[in-house]
């Protein structure tokens, strides 16, 4: 199994996101990516909020797990402490791989989210209904069997 973390901010309205642009495929994901050895889910997400987004942020509170194709993806959401947006310096960013395809970290209006190809789907959906409703009491679990995802 792998374990995949991930980090919600909002600020302003807007949604930060990656876009992708990954062969024929075109999606926006929230910031993330795996977690390494001795490290725990929250540190993952923040690290890798740092390197794709230039931000450096504190976990708020876990808002989901995602279970996809058997891997986990905790997701949190997250506040920003510093750093400016848009200079994330992870390898990603700093070298081009073709199988990888392209990142931009990018802000969205919560209002469009729905609209796009935001991965994944359930996650957006809780997002969208958090800026009305608020968040769920407890993390929610989702299972998710189709979806693109930059694993």
């Amino acid at each position: 199994m792998r374990i995949r973390a991930g980090c919600i901010l909002i600020e302003d309205d807007k949604l930060a996101l990656i876009e992708r642009h990954r062969g024929d495929l075109h999606y926006y994901s929230f910031p993330g990516g795996r977690v390494e050895n001795g490290e725990s889910h929250e540190e993952a997400a923040i690290r890798e909020m740092l390197e794709e987004t230039g931000l450096q942020v504190k976990i708020i509170r876990k808002i989901a797990d995602v279970c996809y194709k058997g891997d986990l993806q905790p997701f949190f959401l997250v506040e920003r402490i510093s750093g400016e947006f848009g200079t994330g310096t992870g390898k990603e960013f700093t070298h081009y791989n073709p199988k990888r395809g392209t990142y931009l970290a990018l802000w969205m209006p919560i209002s469009e989210i729905l609209d796009k190809n935001v991965l994944p789907r359930p996650l957006a959906g809780i997002v969208f209904r958090a800026v009305k409703e608020g968040w769920p009491g407890e993390p929610v679990t989702i299972q998710e069997n189709e979806q693109t995802t930059d694993n």
